[in-house]
């Protein structure tokens, strides 16, 4: 009986031990892969050993703080273990899934968006898919009824749980963050106390120029409360800009040479950069015109950055960079306090062509890229008073330009409208795809499309020219409206750029140039002459750098460009220090408007 009574505990007790099965949690940490098992009240290691069929001493060694006992609550990490799934055809696969094949430097927050499918889906069907070490090439399956079936808020909400789960098992002093649009090597190894070296050796390697928004990167910290801490600091709590001493500039005497340093990143991780080679070929350009109409002597150096730091710091180093009397680079931030600290010395003006400056405060710093707090100063009109304006809404949302746009209204009221996508064949009366109601009205309207998606963006576009076609159609008076556009919109390739001139597009950028002005198309017929194809924005940019920074260095650099207004091309430049730091920054921005006579203004 007692015999008896010892085998029926013991049937029990193991029963009792696995009744609470496999934790459905599952994550890739360095490359292997790890349930993630939270210790429920009387388990012990013997029996999850038995749930997740691995020996007692790999739970142990994986988790060394269990040496002494598991504690209720605390999760641990188990190896995966898995029976070898049953091979399928690849006519079965293609049954069920679409495939996607990873492209350089994509994320798996990247596709869960792209393709509107939960990262849950992505996970479960992609079993030896490790979501932060994902190799180029590889292929992962899209289950062809969950495309469409998650929104953005969906998408991040399961990032930020996985991110959880890695933080509940993380390593003594790391944690695991993801990466926000903007953040940068710099801006992250500041945050978080390390240097860019340092933030490299924690992520395998990782370099500036990989680093990419929706990424997960291991960064000191202590588990998920530091980390979460972190996510919500505040950019007022970041540390104060450091205190400068004016520059004093040495203008050169007409019969000096000018030697430019010229930091970009053409090549990176030896694949070019064509943006950065147009950008170097309109420097060029520029610089001959200032020889032609001055007569000055120059001498231009190119040093490719690759975007490395430690390669700037070598750079900074070299004989030849030394000699530089103005210094135009490098193109990202993370790269310029070496360069600053040098030029400080050397009492030498550096030029950030393209990036706007956050962190670093010096005299010797001017800005091409316009100040971000007065991006909209030039539309405040389309908001002001007797403006009906409209939000409108998809089920994805551009964040960023959301929270701009909240901004510039203020106090103002406004409304909002949610658009829906329906195909015409199937619209009913009030289809949210119909937009005809919105123009109904005398108002003066202005609309803000508020949508992250090309798709949609294209379609709202579409959908108010057609609404104005139709009313107008019927006799009634034409509608008057204008959409604020989105600066981003500018990165879309299947857009109908033909619909902004109907729709009275607005928008604020930090360049334009219209290719039928004179000015734009004397420049375009050189450049096409000098290296066989049609300038780029990016080519534009290095011309006016050239045509701005080189005379300047025959003067007083600081007095000549403080408050006057430059427009080598067609874009206008207007420096001036902005309160509380000491960088030159320019603070015009451009606003471009799209008429329905088909033309374009630029103020």
């Amino acid at each position: 009986m007692k015999r008896l009574c010892a085998t029926l505990l013991t049937i029990m007790w193991g029963f009792s031990a696995l009744a609470g099965g496999k934790s459905e949690t599952i994550v890739y940490i360095n490359g292997a892969k790890y349930y993630i098992h939270t210790v429920q009240a009387g388990e012990t290691l013997y029996g999850l050993a038995k749930t997740y069929g691995v020996g007692e001493q790999v739970i142990l060694e994986n988790n060394p703080s269990i040496a002494r006992g598991l504690q209720t609550d605390t999760n641990i990490k188990i190896p995966y273990v898995a029976a070898a799934p049953e091979p399928k055809s690849e006519r079965k696969l293609r049954k069920t899934f679409d495939f996607h094949y990873v492209a350089k430097g994509e994320t798996l927050y990247a596709i869960s968006r792209q393709y509107e499918i939960p990262v849950k889906t992505l996970l479960e069907d992609n079993p030896n898919l490790d979501p932060l070490h994902m190799r180029l090439g590889e292929r992962i399956l899209i289950r062809k009824k969950q495309i469409g079936s998650e929104d953005e808020a969906g998408t991040q909400e399961q990032w930020e749980e996985y991110r959880q789960s890695l933080n509940s098992v993380a390593d003594a002093g790391t944690s695991y963050h993801i990466v926000h649009p903007g953040e940068t090597f710099y801006s992250l190894s500041r945050r978080f106390g390390i240097t860019e070296e340092e933030l490299s050796r924690l992520n395998g390697g990782l370099k500036p120029a990989e680093l990419k928004a929706g990424a997960m990167i291991v960064v000191p910290g202590t588990g998920r409360t530091e980390i979460a801490a972190a996510d919500t600091l505040r950019q007022d709590s970041l540390p104060a800009l450091r205190e400068v001493e004016p520059i004093e500039f040495r203008a050169l005497r007409r019969s000096d040479p000018l030697n430019v340093a010229l930091l970009l990143p053409v090549s990176v991780n030896g694949q070019a950069n064509d943006n950065y080679l147009d950008f170097y070929q309109g420097f060029l350009l520029g610089l001959d015109s200032v020889k032609q109409k001055s007569g000055y002597s120059v001498n231009v150096e190119l040093f490719n950055t690759a975007r490395d730091t430690a390669r700037i710091r070598e750079i900074v180093s070299d004989a030849a960079f030394r000699k530089a009397d103005l210094v135009v680079g490098p193109v990202y931030e993370e790269g310029l306090e070496t360069v600053v600290r040098f030029a400080e010395e050397k009492r030498i003006p550096v030029v950030s062509p393209l990036a706007n400056i956050e962190r670093m405060n010096s005299d010797v710093l001017f800005q091409l890229a316009p100040d971000p707090a007065r991006k909209y100063e030039k539309v405040e009109d389309l908001v002001g008073d007797g403006k009906r304006v409209t939000l409108i809404y998809t089920s994805t949302t551009d964040k960023e330009f959301e929270r701009e746009v909240l901004a510039l209204l203020g106090n103002r009221p406004f409304e909002r409208y949610n658009y829906r996508y329906e195909h015409p064949s199937s619209r009913g009366a009030n289809s949210p795809s119909d937009l005809t109601p919105l123009l109904e009205n005398d108002a003066d309207n202005v609309f803000v499309i508020l949508s992250d998606s090309e798709v949609d963006v294209d379609r709202i576009l579409a959908a108010l020219a057609s609404a104005d076609t139709s009313i107008t159609a019927r006799g009634r008076t034409a509608p008057r409206f204008t959409v604020l556009g989105n600066a981003r919109w500018n990165r879309y390739n299947n857009l109908d750029r033909a619909i902004f001139f109907k729709d009275r597009v607005v928008f604020i950028s930090t360049y334009h140039a219209k290719r039928d002005s004179e000015a734009v198309k004397a420049f375009d017929r050189v450049y096409l002459r000098s290296f066989g194809m049609l300038p780029t924005l990016f080519s534009y940019r290095g011309y006016d750098t050239a045509m701005i920074f080189a005379p300047a260095m025959y003067g007083d650099i600081e007095y000549d460009l403080e408050d006057r207004r430059f427009t080598p091309l067609q874009t206008t430049y207007l420096f001036s220090q902005p309160e509380g730091r000491a960088n030159h920054v320019n603070h015009n921005w451009t606003r471009v408007n799209y008429h329905n006579d088909f033309t374009i203004t630029i103020e």
